[in-house]
């Protein structure tokens, strides 16, 4: 990212420096959400809830895909230089967050291929008989392991690059910070949790995801509060980026859509009904989802907003 400090600005004489538009929060959120539900699967894959038909993991790793391409689509959108991004694997730059994040992609591929080739639809063992035979020779114990042990550890490198991607951007005050990456693992946690407590299909599972996504708003309520109080702990840089958000132009989508709307509201929707006070609802997992998008729009929005100011 690169920064103009002009002391004047004509925009007829000075160049235009593009900013990041809706592709990269699309992109963040589609990650972060394909990276929980990665958690989500290994997890069940070692608990064994795989050969049940009715478990949520049979659905997890194909949306997941579809999703994961969707973000990748955003992303591509975004590319200044569209044709040159196979350059990206030609190489592998240990000390480059956007290397790490390339390669954690294409492994992520496959990992989940696999464990939607683990119960893949009927109608496609039937009409490619190559899909059942794969699945009874990954249908054995090692094989089971293997692809969860791929799915958990793809997927906390995949929730995990999503924040690091903006916090090594050390050239805004408000992403400088180590709690992203961990905010954005969270967060993406919650969403897959929601995402799988409105469609699972059994009444256990169900109320499983639900206490988890609870668990998850809470720790996400948690690391807000702590990224809050690293900036206003920090420089004067990092202090006036956090009013951004606190009385700033940002204040109002961050507590209101962000924290309100996507944490606090259906965490309570969601205590509710695991204490078997009210139904069940969707209402919830919507907003918890919702909230995730606002996240990180809010948080991309804001950090190219702040600056170092000058000495």
């Amino acid at each position: 990212m690169r920064e103009l400090v002009l002391t004047r600005h004509n925009e007829l004489i000075d160049p235009l420096v593009r900013v990041w538009g809706w592709e990269i929060p699309v992109y963040l959120f589609l990650g972060g959400w394909v990276a929980g539900m990665m958690i989500l699967v290994g997890y069940f894959l070692l608990r064994g809830r795989n050969r049940e038909d009715t478990c949520v993991c049979s659905v997890l790793p194909g949306t997941s895909f579809v999703l994961l391409s969707l973000g990748m689509g955003a992303l591509f959108l975004d590319l200044e230089h569209k044709l040159y991004v196979w350059r990206l694997y030609t190489t592998f730059e240990v000390t480059s967050p956007m290397s790490w994040g390339a390669w954690i992609l294409l492994l992520v591929y496959p990992a989940l291929a696999a464990a939607f080739a683990l119960r893949p639809p009927g109608i496609l063992r039937d009409l490619f008989p190559a899909v059942d035979r794969l699945s009874r020779r990954l249908d054995t114990p090692v094989g089971v392991r293997g692809i969860a042990a791929a799915n958990l550890v793809l997927g906390i490198a995949l929730g995990i690059y999503t924040g690091i991607l903006l916090s090594a951007l050390g050239a805004r005050p408000f992403w400088n910070s180590a709690i992203l990456g961990p905010l954005f693992l969270v967060s993406g946690l919650s969403s897959a949790a929601a995402f799988g407590h409105m469609v699972a299909r059994h009444q256990e599972e169900r109320e499983l995801l639900a206490r988890s996504d609870n668990v998850f708003l809470a720790i996400e309520l948690f690391v807000v509060a702590l990224f809050l109080v690293g900036l206003l702990s920090s420089s004067q840089a990092h202090v006036a980026a956090a009013r951004l958000v606190l009385g700033g132009p940002f204040t109002a989508p961050f507590w209101v859509l962000v924290v309100g709307a996507g944490i606090v509201i259906p965490l309570m929707i969601q205590l509710l009904a695991v204490t078997h006070r009210i139904a069940h609802t969707p209402v919830g997992p919507l907003l918890v989802m919702a909230g995730g998008l606002a996240l990180r729009f809010v948080i991309v929005a804001a950090g190219q907003v702040s600056h170092w100011a000058k000495v």
